[in-house]
């Protein structure tokens, strides 16, 4: 799909996995996020969708026109946080499940409960093999001062509940933070995954 005509990649590549670009919207603005001074990523020319986001047929459609035994596994990612589309994002797991053993992973904020109004890790068994949660902060008030959700200071115990659930639910659960924030809130974010039982993970900035 070519830059200048304006079209999003629905899907891309990167090493041995394929991303699904689900959606542009996102409940957080933050600071350090790609979306604040790109288009694209480092592996894709374009993400932003300026004339509508794909149906989820059409989302299944572009992934049926790949070989998807080639990738080690599907990443819901994108420009955006899948779980704004969650429901969608539930029954292309289901038709990826249902044409092969295809390893699915989920990158979210952890604020799935509270853009879908329910308990949505509990939806993730059998459907999803790793769920990655950005943390990015080790209180309330951190998150929002980093993260400027529009779920304010409910967003980080949210995020909690949400990995505590998918632990019980997903095989792989790991909790995220970048690599600028000070050694002390790494830390203390490192005890936070370990208590909820979680793997923890400090990912390296990109800043274009």
């Amino acid at each position: 799909m070519e830059e200048n005509n304006y079209v999003a990649s629905i899907t891309y590549e990167y090493e041995k996995n394929l991303y699904v670009n689900m959606t542009n919207q996102c409940c957080n603005a933050c600071d350090f996020c790609l979306r604040q001074n790109s288009s694209g990523s480092l592996y894709a020319k374009n993400l932003w969708y300026k004339s509508g986001e794909p149906t989820k047929e059409e989302i299944w459609q572009e992934l049926c026109s790949r070989d998807l035994n080639r990738y080690n596994e599907v990443v819901f990612c994108g420009y955006g946080e899948p779980a704004c589309r969650w429901d969608d994002m539930m029954w292309l797991c289901d038709q990826l499940k249902a044409k092969g053993s295809h390893f699915i992973r989920i990158n979210t904020n952890g604020l799935a409960d509270l853009i879908t109004g329910r308990n949505a890790a509990l939806e993730l068994d059998g459907r999803v093999d790793a769920v990655s949660v950005s943390l990015n902060a080790s209180t309330p008030e951190g998150y929002d001062a980093v993260c400027h959700s529009k779920f304010g200071l409910d967003a980080f115990p949210a995020i909690l509940k949400f990995t505590a659930r998918a632990v019980l639910n997903v095989p792989h659960v790991r909790m995220t933070v970048v690599s600028t924030m000070p050694k002390e809130e790494i830390d203390q974010c490192r005890h936070i995954c370990e208590r909820i039982g979680a793997d923890f993970y400090v990912r390296e900035y990109i800043d274009k």
